[in-house]
């Protein structure tokens, strides 16, 4: 069961997101809530992202899938966004599923997305586990993307991810610098499951790797096998699923 629903983000901007819920959770009470935040330049349709919130369901958790601004069905400019944004967006789904009573009890985020939630854990609260998926250690290891792409008088540039045009700012460049996640995770104090494929062509398994040895026990590592970046085998996502959900369970019933 789907429930579409929008709420503002910190300056009032429209964000979309779907809930996640079991068919039946209108008949008991669910085990917990959590929030999933998509990969850079990604919505929160992708299929990594419904596989591993159907699993989640099977769970018994309810799973927030949003997307940042100016992507997906959200408000907003991207070409005016940051990663100090996304961090907002973040925190202002928790506050929003807080107010709805659906306190959020675990973060999940794919790749930059996992950066972000490393980076929001701390502020909310009710966040009781963080996982990552194909995460980067430092959100700055996006830079890459853009290092052969001009900037124009107007500090921007247009580039293809994915296949796909976008325009982005000299400022969202240079700010990816400001943010020193690995400090951030050494003072997570939240059990921590971190998900990567070693054959990882865009995210490093070394990434994975700095994230370990940065955090705090619990943590724990899952091999993604032979998944791409964007865990496009509809196998590997349910992995990813069960496993964290398994996981979770374990946690948000304590």
């Amino acid at each position: 069961m789907t429930q579409t629903l929008t709420f503002p983000a910190a300056d009032g901007t429209p964000l979309a997101g779907r809930l996640d819920l079991p068919k039946d959770a209108g008949d008991r009470p669910l085990l917990g809530h959590a929030i999933f935040a998509h990969c850079f330049t990604c919505s929160s349709t992708l299929h990594v992202v419904r596989r591993v919130a159907a699993a989640l369901n099977e769970h018994d958790i309810g799973v927030l899938r949003f997307d940042f601004t100016g992507l997906g069905e959200s408000g907003g400019n991207f070409v005016d966004s940051n990663f100090t944004r996304n961090i907002a967006d973040l925190l202002a789904a928790g506050r929003f599923m807080e107010e709805q009573g659906r306190p959020v009890g675990l973060l999940i985020g794919h790749s930059l997305g996992g950066a972000a939630v490393l980076n929001a854990a701390g502020d909310l609260p009710t966040v009781r586990a963080v996982a990552t998926i194909a995460a980067p250690a430092d959100p700055k290891h996006v830079q890459h993307l853009f290092q052969d792409d001009g900037f124009d008088e107007h500090g921007r540039a247009q580039v293809s991810i994915g296949g796909k045009p976008f325009t982005i700012s000299r400022e969202f460049v240079e700010q990816l610098a400001g943010h020193h996640t690995e400090d951030r995770i050494q003072h997570l104090r939240r059990p921590l499951m971190l998900f990567h494929s070693p054959l990882d062509q865009t995210v490093g398994v070394e990434n994975a790797e700095r994230i370990y040895h940065a955090a705090k026990h619990p943590k724990s590592f899952v091999s993604l096998g032979e998944a791409d970046h964007l865990v496009s085998r509809a196998e590997d996502a349910a992995y990813i699923g069960h496993i964290l959900g398994a996981w979770a369970r374990f946690i948000l019933s304590e």
